[in-house]
């Protein structure tokens, strides 16, 4: 029934996307004075917390690689949902100009909307670092920040992308001796507005000649016939370049 293989990586955009967000976020430590000492940019990755938390479980001794770096980082794709408040018309369609053929039109046919629910995990060793990382994301979203993406790489057609903050909730894990490292967990989890696209089709043709057929009915039974009203458009024209050229044979009035 469907046939026919296509692909737009639409969730690996997506999760390059929401990593972009938070990709140049940095924390500064201060001395006593107020003086920077450091500043240090905040290491992003792909993946659940559990992996980085049992990474950490592993890090005791001397023999063992080097530790986990802190803070850092982390986020995964959680959730997929169709947007039922989103139902698109099946009448809806995407066309752009075929820019190697002017004679065709580019169409998308279908496509339909999803809610990709994305966490993102600040884990850091002490409640500073954490909370200068959750304040340079929060002001941004309100509660939603827009990005503009292209979705489809053969089309030029932008689509703007909500990217909503749900709920935001702090952790801490540490348990045990004094041997076993902290860490604090803010976890903020996010739904992006996106769309799937179906298959594309590059060879569209283009409607350049309309032929309409009409009767006329005068006073006392008189009938005017137009036949062959021509309306068409050259080959060679453009959306932006065209000339309509109208042709009408018209046979003359007579007696009903």
């Amino acid at each position: 029934m469907f046939g026919g293989h296509f692909y737009h990586a639409t969730m690996r955009k997506s999760v390059a996307v929401f990593g972009t967000l938070f990709n140049d976020i940095n924390v500064i430590r201060k001395s006593a004075d107020g003086g920077v000492l450091n500043q240090v940019k905040v290491p992003l990755s792909y993946g659940p917390k559990q992996k980085f938390l049992a990474r950490l479980d592993q890090e005791h001794g001397r023999n063992q690689p080097v530790a986990l770096k802190l803070p850092r980082m982390a986020f995964e794709i959680t959730d997929l949902s169709i947007d039922a408040n989103q139902k698109l018309s099946k009448m809806n369609k995407i066309v752009e100009t075929n820019s190697s053929d002017s004679t065709k039109k580019k169409v998308i046919k279908q496509y339909t909307s999803y809610d990709i629910g994305m966490s993102l995990y600040i884990m850091a060793k002490n409640q500073d670092d954490g909370l200068q990382i959750v304040e340079q994301i929060l002001p941004y979203f309100t509660p939603d920040y827009t990005v503009s993406i292209r979705p489809v790489d053969s089309f030029e057609f932008t689509q703007d992308v909500p990217v909503i903050l749900n709920s935001v909730n702090i952790s801490d894990e540490y348990e045990g001796d004094f041997a076993t490292r902290r860490v604090l967990i803010y976890q903020l989890d996010f739904t992006m507005k996106m769309k799937f696209y179906g298959p594309t089709n590059d060879n569209v043709n283009i409607i350049r000649e309309i032929n309409l057929d009409f009767e006329k009915f005068g006073s006392a039974g008189n009938t005017n016939i137009f036949e062959e009203m021509d309306f068409t458009v050259d080959a060679d024209d453009t959306a932006d370049d065209f000339t309509v050229t109208t042709t009408i044979d018209t046979t003359p009035a007579h007696d009903g």
